[in-house]
């Protein structure tokens, strides 16, 4: 029997209420034993990966039909991670506020992996669909999938479609391209000096790692679609010591290829600009650029056609936010941002909207009926 906007959110609600920081191992391995009963409950299969390198666990699940091996079918991806430590349950409470819900995860994106999962046994219920369904839960999204990453990909190899339930963006839309994402940490090594009366022999690593820091700000070209952030900086031992370490973690957004290869060209081109002080940079592409392309354009036509039929326009964007669906996107025809409608991801007013969460179940099972 479907269920209703009431009952998907009282499931909704019994996941946000199992804290699930990435670093939480506890409280994800909670959440996976949750998922795999509420799973297994309708026929469901679930294979559990151990985590490894301080993560937690992910979940294959495979739906009780067309357990056919070699057969590409639908590979849905979510994560069971939050960005909230725990304790922020007792800061914001599920609550429930008209047509608002709120909690830590709630959209993104506890919300959209029950739905999917609801959908999944609506169309068991119903004898099942023309391709068997994967539904991945990874534990590390929120960090840049490190465990991860293998998995996604060896799935979404085998997959003819690929379905990503983080949450709508912007009234409902879907995702249909993202920027890459590419982190670097930057360190500098100068020499120290007494700042007072020895100033002239110090090699300023700050001095450094500022220019360094500018460099990368002017990389910013909006036009483009290219952001960079140096969202982290430090260095130095004392006021009055000339420093002779600084380092800085930089955040750049890409749009395409070209854009990336643009960026490498320049980290690997850095000098200092001052004598006797060295660099070193850490890091590169995290996730690529999700770019549109033929088949993931006619995924969101058919899509498109389905919400329609259910009533509703379903609209696409491109934003520069990473998913795991950037690593999906270049192996198989991806569509993103399925879940729940909703806003504020990642922050203490994190909520979604209860009247979305029957038409994108809806969505999400007419996907899985009609794709084949």
């Amino acid at each position: 029997m479907t269920k209703t906007a009431a009952e998907l959110l009282n499931g909704i609600r019994g996941w946000v209420e199992i804290e699930s920081h990435t670093p939480d191992l506890e409280g994800l391995a909670r959440l996976a034993d949750r998922v795999t009963q509420e799973y297994e409950a309708f026929g469901a299969e679930v294979e559990r990966v151990t985590g490894r390198d301080g993560y937690g666990d992910h979940l294959v699940v495979r739906a009780p039909w067309a357990r056919r091996e070699n057969v590409p079918g639908i590979l849905i991806l979510s994560h069971i991670d939050t960005v909230h430590p725990r304790g922020t349950i007792r800061k914001m409470p599920f609550r429930l506020e008209g047509d608002v819900a709120y909690g830590p995860g709630i959209y993104d994106m506890k919300g959209g992996a029950y739905i999917a999962m609801d959908a999944v046994a609506a169309v068991a219920a119903n004898g099942g669909a023309p391709l068997p369904v994967t539904h991945l839960f990874v534990s590390d999204e929120e960090v840049g999938s490190p465990t991860s990453r293998d998995l996604i990909e060896s799935l979404a190899r085998g997959a003819r479609y690929v379905l990503v339930t983080e949450p709508a963006r912007e009234g409902g839309r879907i995702v249909t391209a993202r920027k890459g994402t590419m982190r670097y940490t930057v360190r500098t090594f100068g020499r120290p000096s007494h700042s007072g009366t020895r100033h002239q022999d110090g090699r300023s690593a700050i001095a450094e790692i500022a220019r360094i820091a500018l460099k990368f700000h002017a990389l910013t070209d909006y036009d483009r679609g290219i952001t960079c952030n140096v969202g982290e900086i430090g260095g130095g031992t004392g006021v009055n010591v000339v420093p002779a370490e600084a380092w800085a973690a930089i955040d750049v957004r890409v749009p395409d290829a070209a854009a990336t290869a643009e960026i490498e060209a320049f980290v690997a081109s850095l000098e200092p600009e001052e004598p006797e002080v060295t660099i070193e940079v850490e890091g590169g592409l995290n996730r690529p650029a999700y770019e549109a392309s033929a088949g993931g354009t006619a995924l969101f036509e058919h899509a498109r056609k389905r919400a329609a039929e259910l009533g509703f326009e379903l609209e696409g964007l491109k934003t520069g936010g990473g998913s795991d669906g950037n690593f999906t996107a270049t192996l198989a025809p991806t569509l993103d941002g399925l879940g729940v409608d909703g806003q504020g991801a990642h922050t203490l007013h994190e909520q979604l909207y209860v009247s979305s969460l029957e038409p994108r179940r809806d969505l999400l099972r007419r996907l899985i009926e009609t794709l084949e």
